[in-house]
């Protein structure tokens, strides 16, 4: 999983998180939970695409997360594309 903060790079959003998902129903469940997750912190989804086995991408206005197959993530290469964003290093809270 990467985080990249383009906050001063994109028009739509401040974070990216670009993770890879094993099956269709391991993605669809990560992006369920996040969307749990969000919720109590007030990151209530603007749009949620694809959710076709191939795909997700969940828009929380501030954060968009992007669920890939492998062979998708590769595609569309979006640390690439997004390259001169700066990594964030993933931390996890206990916060809700």
């Amino acid at each position: 999983m990467v985080l990249l903060d383009v906050a001063n790079l994109s028009p739509v959003t401040d974070y990216m998180i670009l993770a890879t998902g094993t099956s269709p129903r391991q993605m669809k469940t990560a992006c369920d939970e996040v969307q749990e997750l969000g919720d109590p912190r007030g990151f209530r989804p603007l749009s949620r695409a694809g959710d076709n086995g191939n795909w997700t991408c969940i828009d929380l206005v501030d954060v968009v997360v992007h669920v890939f197959s492998q062979e998708a993530r590769s595609y569309y290469d979006l640390e690439n594309l997004w390259g001169d964003g700066r990594r964030v290093e993933w931390k996890e809270s206990s916060k809700v």
